[in-house]
């Protein structure tokens, strides 16, 4: 049976530090601040939203909450990131994926300050992940997925590495993380329409899935002994479950652990670390601005 992966474990082991790096940089007079923008009323939106507040509030980190209505333009959306990148109480950035259909949501993100970028898709941003210039925002699901894989004790030098999943939020982004020096992992990018992904996933020591698809990766998809991070969390009706859903990830969680060496659950294993990393940035963007 497959070691567990406790990504609730690890995620407070990341916020510890949070609380001791804010507590430092409130002995400078330095508050970090995060900005969250909600255009719209979209349910599980809120509930991120609400969660980041939360985090903050825990944390001592200063949190703004601005909420748009559904049928807010282009330009107010813009006008309200303009006003952040120019407030100094604001050292990070985030408008909440997906806004509403009206939203362009790439115009959006370059909108935003790369030094306030905490979710690390701006462009400029990209580009110094690619350069390995650790002075950029990595974006947070990639990150978390590599400090799990750390505190697993697992090898990535000379290991093959598959990732299923070429998203700009987690696929790429992951992939350049696996591959940078000092991880020197053997990477392949894969999706789901990859000829015969059953025979590529097999090659993998360390495989990670991104797919967004229920329970898609099966137990066969799996070596013997592979670390295994599933980065998916999808709702799936079920009859049986108090709320009529329950939630699994890309991983055909029961029948895979008999076969990994290590493997996250779903829920508790990747989800808390992205929080966790998203808090990371934004003391570190409060330490850069402050310098």
């Amino acid at each position: 049976m497959a070691k567990l992966i406790d990504g609730k474990k690890v995620a407070e082991e990341v916020l510890a530090e949070c609380i001791q790096e804010t507590s430092e940089l409130k002995g400078r007079g330095v508050v970090p601040g995060l900005a969250v923008v909600l255009v719209g009323e979209d349910p599980a939106s809120k509930v991120y939203v609400n969660s980041k507040a939360r985090k903050c509030e825990e944390l001592g980190i200063y949190s703004e909450k601005i909420v748009l209505p559904c049928d807010a333009t282009q330009e107010e959306v813009l006008a309200t990131v303009r006003r952040l990148n120019h407030d100094p109480a604001i050292h990070g950035i985030l408008v909440q994926s997906p806004p509403p259909p009206q939203i362009n949501e790439e115009e959006i993100v370059r909108a935003i300050a790369p030094e306030k970028d905490v979710d690390g898709f701006h462009p400029e941003n990209v580009a110094k992940l690619v350069l390995e210039d650790p002075s950029g925002f990595v974006p947070c699901t990639p990150a978390g997925c590599m400090r799990l894989i750390q505190a697993a004790g697992v090898e990535t030098k000379g290991a093959e590495a598959v990732v299923v999943g070429r998203s700009m939020i987690v696929g790429k982004p992951m992939a350049l993380l696996l591959m940078a020096r000092g991880s020197d992992a053997t990477v392949t990018v894969a999706h789901s329409r990859t000829s015969d992904l059953a025979a590529v996933c097999r090659r993998a020591d360390i495989l990670v899935a991104a797919v967004g698809i229920p329970e898609f990766i099966q137990a066969d998809f799996i070596k013997e002994g592979a670390t295994v991070i599933d980065v998916g969390i999808n709702r799936v009706e079920d009859a049986s479950a108090k709320r009529g859903y329950r939630l699994c990830g890309d991983v055909a969680y029961e029948e895979a652990s008999k076969v990994a060496g290590a493997i996250t659950p779903v829920p508790g294993g990747v989800g808390p670390m992205t929080i966790a990393m998203l808090m990371k940035n934004t003391i570190k963007a409060a330490t850069v601005a402050s310098q």
